[in-house]
């Protein structure tokens, strides 16, 4: 009852700022000690002295964001479900979603790992893979595979925690499979340990996204959580999934296109001169990036679920101010984030290879990955909206815009014509396009949320 009145007191009491600030404190520390171990991974990597193996982890980055966008499928769209639910008072109904998902969600993973390491040399490929950095790409994504297996419920879970505000798990979950991650890999990699190069980074990274999920798994099995997770619980029934998978699709479709522009982004830098440096360049661009990205994706947790149970609650007016207070955060944010990579950019990617080629065009890709970052923050937190007030359809569309209606045409003419100054010019031209678009469609998100609010249905 305790737990009850704490969820109550967080996502239906507090002003809406405070409780966002409250769930989002968490949710960033998690998903930043998150980036570390991807990080850390590129920064071992990269005392290999092998450009070659910093490239074959550039190569599995679009792979990486394709299994996220499948997690959040299924686990973004229960977490606003159940939100809702938790709004409207129905506990068990709760339940029900986030077990059925959990379950679900082991039998994708199942279904990615075997999937996965039977096609692995022709995604390899598809992703930019040359002879030469096929093999250590390949020894990499092995056990990015067969982490699927806990990487997609795991997630389940974590959104589960953030529909119910138990954050503090999910954090505590997420900063030990970090550390851990940090402390196995030079075990793993370096001749004084098991001396397994760059596939023993993958597999400490595995190892640690494994203990995340048993200790999610301990708090859900032991029932401290208001949601419980039961084998009576799941229910695969059609009209669930389906507003599930409704509401999880534009999440995952931000992470599709992303992936989609960094396959693409590899696939336009190898046909140009230091291909391969250049690829490796972006690789550490885009780890370094998401740091940002999970800045403003632990903000949008913190406000996720304090909109879902107002919206569930038809709490009109604390819906609006959390829109409000969304909007200016993630303005704020994504300028601070800017800021920061413009000015350490080189430094940052000094801390990950000492090549002047690649320091040099990972230079400038990290500035025009973030000069107009503002673009990410407005139309993340949009689709996070329409996801919550059961808009997706809208939703999609503004998933599909900065990466994939707006990058991917630049990125498929600027290069031929400009060279590697297309590829920097191709996301601030996104960038702006879709920054014009998010705000000629604020006042459409907050009517249509008005009007959702009064017919809405579990």
């Amino acid at each position: 009852m305790k737990k009850e009145k704490g969820l109550v007191s967080v996502l239906g009491e507090l002003p809406p700022s405070q409780s966002i600030i409250k769930l989002a404190v968490p949710a960033t520390l998690a998903l930043l000690a998150k980036a570390v171990y991807n990080l850390v991974d590129t920064a071992y990597i990269g005392m290999l002295n092998s450009d070659a193996a910093l490239t074959a982890v550039g190569i599995t980055v679009p792979l990486l964001l394709i299994m996220v966008s499948i997690e959040n499928i299924f686990a973004a769209g229960a977490s606003v479900l159940a939100g809702r639910q938790l709004g409207a008072g129905d506990k068990e109904a709760a339940s029900r979603t986030v077990t059925t998902v959990v379950g679900i969600s082991v039998g994708i993973g199942i279904l990615l790992c075997i999937g996965g390491i039977i096609f692995i040399d022709p995604l390899m490929r598809a992703f930019g893979a040359s002879d030469a950095s096929l093999p250590l790409a390949r020894d990499y994504a092995f056990w990015m595979f067969v982490a699927a297996l806990a990487n997609l419920p795991a997630q389940s879970l974590n959104c589960a925690a953030r529909a119910e505000s138990s954050v503090k798990i999910s954090s505590v979950a997420v900063i030990t499979g970090a550390l851990l991650n940090v402390i196995l890999d030079p075990v793993f990699m370096f001749d004084w340990g098991l001396g397994m190069g760059v596939e023993g980074a993958s597999l400490a990274t595995t190892v640690s996204q494994f203990v995340t999920f048993f200790i999610l798994a301990w708090f859900y099995g032991t029932g401290r959580s208001v949601i419980r997770i039961r084998r009576s619980s799941f229910r695969p029934e059609w009209s669930m999934l389906k507003t599930v998978v409704a509401i999880g699709i534009p999440t995952a479709v931000i992470q599709i296109c992303l992936s989609v522009a960094a396959s693409l982004t590899n696939v336009a830098a190898s046909s140009l001169p230091q291909s391969d440096e250049i690829i490796a360049a972006y690789g550490v661009v885009q780890r370094l990036i998401l740091i940002g990205c999970y800045v403003v994706m632990g903000f949008m947790q913190g406000y996720q679920p304090v909109a879902a149970y107002a919206f569930g609650a038809k709490d009109e007016e604390r819906f609006h101010q959390s829109v409000r207070f969304a909007l200016k955060g993630s303005l704020v944010l994504t300028v601070l984030v800017a800021a920061v990579y413009i000015t350490l950019s080189r430094g940052l990617i000094l801390l990950f290879n000492r090549n002047p080629v690649i320091v040099g065009y990972g230079q400038w890709l990290l500035i025009s990955q973030v000069l107009l970052y503002p673009a990410f923050g407005l139309c993340y937190m949009m689709t996070i909206t329409y996801q919550t007030i059961g808009a997706s359809g809208y939703g999609v569309f503004l998933s599909l815009l900065r990466q994939g209606l707006f990058y991917v045409p630049f990125i498929l003419t600027l290069p031929g014509s400009l060279g590697v100054n297309g590829i920097y010019l191709s996301q601030p031209a996104a960038d702006l396009l879709t920054i014009l678009v998010c705000i000629f469609s604020i006042r459409a998100m907050k009517r249509t949320a008005s009007e959702n609010m009064g017919k809405q249905q579990m």
